[in-house]
Formats: structure tokens, sequence, C-alpha cells
């Protein structure tokens, strides 16, 4: 299972109007916690099949959005809905404890 990958010219289309919550898997090539974090996230992802789209954004690539959203580690995972930024978790976390914080979220 690969991720789609966002970017600031697709943020606003695949993000902020998308139907579906999204969770924004902000990244970095670089970062050995988000290596370790992916395995987390690919069972989160299976576990709400299509009820959630989960997209990865590379920090470098994308500043603008990692200052707009105030993201100062990485990883970082942001759940939104309705465009709007409802919950976030940094650092490796087990799918349990990821899954405690976002399905509240979650209708």
């Amino acid at each position: 299972m690969e991720f789609e990958h966002v970017s600031e010219a697709s943020f606003q289309i695949d993000v902020l109007d998308a139907t579906q919550p999204v969770l924004v898997d902000f990244t970095a090539t670089w970062c050995h916690p988000c290596k370790m974090l992916e395995p987390e996230v690919k069972k989160l992802a299976q576990d709400w099949g299509a009820k959630v789209k989960v997209v990865k954004l590379d920090i470098d690539s994308n500043p603008d959005l990692t200052m707009q959203y105030q993201v100062m580690g990485v990883p970082t995972l942001m759940l939104f809905v309705h465009g709007e930024p409802v919950e976030r978790a940094s650092g490796f976390q087990p799918k349990d404890r990821l899954a405690q914080r976002f399905n509240p979220h979650l209708r």
C-alpha cells in the first residue's frame, strides 16, 4: 500500500476540499521515526478502509504548509475533517494509541 503524496499545489483539493476525513502524514525522507511510523499508519488505513483518506506531505518540499499548520517536528499526523484540522499526533506512536486519538473524530 502506497500513500498518495500531496503538495502545496494539490493540498486544497486533496485535503481541504475532500468530502471524507483526511489524515495527513507530515514526513521527511531523512526522518527515521517517520519510517518507523509508516507501518502503524498503514494498519490504521487498513482498519479505516474508504472511510478515511491517508496522504503524505514532505515537509522539505512544502515549507509553507509546514509553517501554516505549525508542524515543529516529524513525524506529525494531522486529521482534517471538512477542511479543518481536528486532531494531531507527533512522534512515533503505536497504532492503538493513534486510533484512540483519531477515531472519536470519525463518524
